[in-house]
C-alpha cells in the first residue's frame, strides 16, 4: 500500500465521521445551501462508505501480534506467514462489546469448523494498554474461539502501520487469498444477521463450500452458563437479534410513538419466527414477573411488555 492512498482513506474515513456533527452545529441554514447546489449534494452522496484498512487487490503485508494464550502466550507471530498459503481471514477488534465479541466468536468457529481446516484465520486485539488488554482477554477466554490464533498488536490502538486502520470502527475484517485482499468489511456497529452472512459468502467465494446458516452454527466449548449449551437459551445468534430489536424498546429516553414503532418491528419479526416469538415471550415474562418491571423503559414499554407476556407462548 502506498503512502499517499493510506493518507487518503484515513482522511476521508475522518471526515465522514465529523461532517454530521458540523451539519448540527450549523443547524438549518447550512442545509438550505447545500440543498440549493444539488451538484455538491450529489458529489457527497459517495462519502457514506467508511475504511478500514487495505482495500481489495492491495497486499496482506507482513505484521506482529503476540499471542495470549496456552503455548502461543507471550510469542510474537506474523499472521500471514503462519497461514502459510491458505486462504485467510484477518479479524482486528478496535472495540470489544457485545456485537464484536458475538461476530468474533461465530466467525471464528465457522472458520475452525470447514473441512480440513482450509481457511487460516486470527484476532487481532488493538490496544492503547497491552497489558490491560491481556488481561481482558483472559477475562473473557470463555467466550472466544477456543482453536484461532488471538493476539495483541504491538503498535497499539493503531495496528499495524502499512495496513492503514480506521480505529473509530469497532472491527474490521480483511478476508484475503495469495497475500492480497479479496474482501473488507470495516463494521461501525457489527451485526450478526446483516453483516456475517455476507463475510461467509466473501469466504466461500474464494475458498469454497456453502454459506452457513448463521441461525444453526453451534458454538462448542461454551461454559455451562452460556448461551450455547443452556437448552433454555436462544443461540447466539438469535440472542444477537433480540437485542437488536429490544433495545429501541426498552430506551428510557424514548417516545411512545419511538416505541410503539419499535414494539411494530419486534411483532412484524416474531410474527414470522417461531423461535424468535418464543424468546420474546420468555424475556417478557421474566421481566413482568420479576417484580422489577418500572426499570425497564417507559410506561409505554412496560404495557407492551405486559401484553407480550400474555398473548406470546
Amino acid at each position: 500500500m502506498n503512502t499517499l492512498s493510506l493518507c487518503q482513506r484515513r482522511l476521508k474515513s475522518s471526515l465522514l465521521l465529523v461532517l454530521p456533527a458540523l451539519g448540527t452545529l450549523l443547524g438549518s441554514g447550512a442545509i438550505c445551501v447545500s440543498i440549493s447546489e444539488p451538484t455538491v449534494a450529489q458529489e457527497t452522496k459517495p462519502a457514506e462508505e467508511v475504511f478500514s484498512g487495505p482495500q481489495v487487490g492491495e497486499d496482506l503485508s507482513a505484521f506482529e501480534i503476540v499471542g495470549v494464550f496456552d503455548d502461543a502466550a507471550g510469542k510474537r507471530f506474523d499472521p500471514i506467514a503462519e497461514a502459510k498459503g491458505k486462504p485467510l481471514v484477518l479479524l482486528f477488534v478496535h472495540q470489544a462489546n457485545r456485537p464484536s465479541i458475538g461476530l468474533t466468536r461465530l466467525l471464528m468457529t465457522y472458520l475452525e469448523q470447514r473441512q480440513d481446516n482450509d481457511v487460516a484465520s486470527c484476532v487481532v486485539w488493538l490496544s492503547a494498554d497491552p497489558t490491560q488488554a491481556e488481561s481482558d482477554l483472559k477475562r473473557m477466554r470463555h467466550a472466544l474461539p477456543a482453536k484461532t490464533l488471538i493476539g495483541i498488536s504491538p503498535d497499539g490502538v493503531e495496528g499495524p502501520g502499512t495496513y492503514g486502520l480506521n480505529r473509530q470502527v469497532t472491527v474490521t475484517v480483511l478476508v484475503g487469498k495469495e497475500n492480497k485482499v479479496t474482501a473488507n468489511y470495516a463494521l461501525i456497529q457489527p451485526s450478526i444477521q446483516a453483516d456475517l452472512p455476507k463475510i461467509f459468502q466473501s469466504i466461500v467465494d474464494i475458498a469454497g463450500g456453502e454459506v452457513p446458516d448463521v441461525n444453526k452454527l453451534q458454538v462448542p466449548g461454551m461454559r455451562p452458563n452460556a448461551t450455547g449449551n443452556n437448552p433454555n437459551q436462544p443461540n447466539e445468534a438469535l440472542a444477537e437479534q433480540v437485542r437488536t430489536y429490544l433495545r429501541p424498546v426498552i430506551q428510557k429516553d424514548a417516545t411512545d410513538e419511538q416505541v410503539d414503532e419499535a414494539a411494530a418491528a419486534v411483532e412484524a419479526w416474531i410474527e414470522k419466527d417461531e423461535a424468535a416469538r418464543k424468546e420474546i415471550a420468555r424475556i417478557s415474562k421474566t421481566i413482568v414477573n420479576s417484580g422489577k418491571l418500572e426499570n425497564y423503559g417507559t410506561p409505554r414499554c412496560q404495557e407492551i411488555l405486559r401484553k407480550w407476556a400474555e398473548k406470546y407462548q
